[in-house]
């Protein structure tokens, strides 16, 4: 049996027809950019996230930097975050000119331990920036805790995390709504996924997210009259169309994921490697389902030779990057995130894997530490 690692025909197969419906008023009506079907979108989502306002942007990354910008993060700032995720959430930081503070991760779900963070706030810090590491929301009230006494923005890396819920005051909340803003990616392989790039920003704040419509517009307040160098970081209206649609099946794909997760550590139960469980106080939506284990690289090409695709995320964390080199930090300064490279990996899921391609895959991986 082939067992690929992701497979999007299989979600897209099924609302084929939706999609086309919903694109073709947008071409009828050429409105490509801008226009009612992207405010419908960025109101919708933002509802869903249980938030007042969502501004479309052009990537996860262009999310994630204009929304440092409207909180009024610069040059000779610094931004707390995690070095185990994806480069983006270093790139934005870098690129409005401040400098990346990394903090350990927790042991149990490589998101951000927010015991440590207290200690890396200095005078010049101006936000912090948490991911929810493959759909897994962190401790966002500790988080919010940890800086609230020095007025510290949060901007919340959800962009692996659509429609995962984290509770806070006994109150179960989305994850993006609980910062000054929310960031999410649309990358084609995440929950909710555009036909390209796309990203959106959700706050409650509307001076944020009135300076990230113009940040991402060249700036314009009006036509024409371009109030702050801003540029093109736009959402187009054919993406917002086919999100509008997948957006009405997300929860439903989101508990798909969730039972084929359950179904994974059902038949792993008795293999030597880390589930990594989500804790309590939150719902995981399974973007990525990964296990553990420091027979990572020879478990990964036995895997392959079995015809089952899986994925390394993230093989080096960000603090180690040569394009970082320049921060100073060095092997050993995040023991945890750096355990987490050399050991994770992604097993195949996406909506649609069946529960033979499962039973395979996890066969697949008891057969290979049985002969070891």
């Amino acid at each position: 049996m082939r067992v690929p690692f992701v497979d999007l025909a299989r979600c897209h197969d099924r609302i084929r027809a939706d999609i086309r419906a919903a694109m073709d008023p947008v071409i009828a009506q050429s409105s490509f950019v801008g226009g009612p079907c992207l405010t419908e979108f960025e109101a919708s989502f933002a509802s869903y996230c249980g938030v007042r306002l969502g501004v479309g942007t052009s990537s996860g990354t262009s999310a994630l930097r204009l929304a440092l910008v409207a909180c009024g993060v610069g040059h000779g700032d610094e931004v707390i975050t995690t070095p185990n995720t994806f480069i983006a959430t270093a790139e934005a930081i870098s690129q409005v000119g401040a400098r990346p503070v990394f903090v350990d991760v927790e042991r149990e779900t490589g998101n951000i331990d927010v015991g440590l963070i207290r200690d890396r706030i200095t005078a010049k810090t101006r936000a912090v920036i948490p991911v929810h590491l493959y759909g897994c929301p962190c401790d966002i009230a500790g988080v919010t805790g940890a800086v609230a006494e020095d007025h510290i923005a949060v901007i919340e890396d959800a962009c692996q995390a659509h429609g995962a819920e984290y509770r806070v005051a006994g109150r179960w909340t989305r994850a993006g709504s609980q910062g000054r803003a929310g960031c999410f990616s649309f990358y084609p392989t995440k929950n909710l996924g555009a036909f390209g790039e796309g990203g959106i920003v959700v706050t409650d704040d509307p001076g944020v997210a009135h300076r990230i419509s113009m940040l991402r517009d060249h700036g314009q307040s009006d036509k024409h009259v371009h109030a702050v160098e801003g540029s093109n970081e736009r959402l187009d209206s054919l993406q917002a169309a086919v999100l509008r649609v997948k957006l009405e099946h997300l929860d439903d794909w989101n508990n798909q994921r969730r039972a084929l997760a359950e179904k994974y550590d059902k038949l792993l139960a008795g293999a030597p490697v880390s589930t990594c469980p989500p804790g309590p106080e939150c719902r995981h939506v399974y973007h990525l389902y990964a296990i553990r284990t420091e027979k990572r690289d020879a478990l990964q090409e036995f895997l392959k030779s079995k015809g089952v695709g899986t994925a390394i995320h993230y093989p080096t964390p960000i603090h180690l990057q040569p394009a970082y080199k320049h921060l100073g930090y060095r092997p050993g300064d995040f023991p945890v995130a750096e355990s987490w490279a050399r050991e994770i990996l992604s097993l195949p899921m996406f909506v649609g894997l069946r529960d033979e391609e499962i039973e395979y895959v996890a066969a697949a991986v008891v057969e290979f530490f049985q002969s070891r």
